[in-house]
């Protein structure tokens, strides 16, 4: 029989094993947290750069379209024709009408919707009639042609007979127009711009034969 001090010690109970050290499970954490951490900046820094970028980008397309396309040029009018219509009675005074036929050259790449706008007419400085322009269209790098019924107020051209009488002895009337028709111009069928046509005219209308004598315009178009 074995004496006791032969005997092997006795393994420890399970519960009294000793537990493993949470040193290296604590450090992956850290090295795990850092590196997600760490991807996720990345990706936002990438995601500001190319948000950067895209936006650099449209800026620099929106540049170049307002500098080329977007830019409103000046149209240009010529006065065709005037035609003497009629007689307008009026209470106080004979008016007569007059109609004029008008080129306007649209040389935007850009279609030109006008609405309703008005001329003036001066004689030697005093106003001495008015016309309605009515809706219309103008294409792109297109003409449209406008024909204007004037009304020619007979107390204002004969406020000067004297000089009236020169001028038409001269067979030569000078006059001034003023125009303003307020619009929009459609770009790729996208950019609308409201847009105003102003067009200013020194005109000479022969007389009797109502011929366009000579005619200077400065044509312009504000956003």
């Amino acid at each position: 029989m074995a004496s006791p001090a032969n005997e092997a010690p006795a393994a420890p109970p399970p519960s009294m094993a000793m537990p493993l050290p949470k040193e290296d499970n604590v450090h992956d954490h850290d090295d795990l947290h850092r590196i997600n951490k760490s991807r996720r900046r990345r990706c936002r820094c990438i995601c500001l750069l190319v948000t950067l970028g895209a936006l650099l980008l449209l800026g620099i397309t929106l540049l170049v379209l307002f500098l080329t396309v977007l830019r409103v040029r000046d149209p240009s009018t010529q006065l065709l024709s005037a035609r003497f219509v009629g007689l307008q009675p009026s209470l106080n005074q004979l008016n007569f009408t007059v109609l004029l036929t008008v080129s306007v050259h649209n040389p935007n790449p850009a279609s030109f919707s006008y609405d309703s706008g008005t001329t003036g007419i001066w004689y030697r400085g005093a106003h001495v009639g008015d016309a309605q322009v009515d809706p219309g269209h103008i294409p792109s790098k297109g003409d449209g042609v406008l024909q204007l019924e004037l009304t020619v107020l007979t107390s204002s051209f004969m406020a000067d007979l004297a000089q009236l009488l020169k001028d038409l002895e001269a067979g030569a009337l000078p006059l001034d127009s003023s125009a303003r028709i307020p619009g929009k111009v459609a770009l790729l069928g996208v950019f609308k711009l409201k847009v105003v046509a102003y067009s200013d005219c020194h005109i000479v209308i022969g007389f009797p034969d109502m011929r366009i004598r000579s005619q200077m315009c400065h044509d312009h178009a504000k956003l």
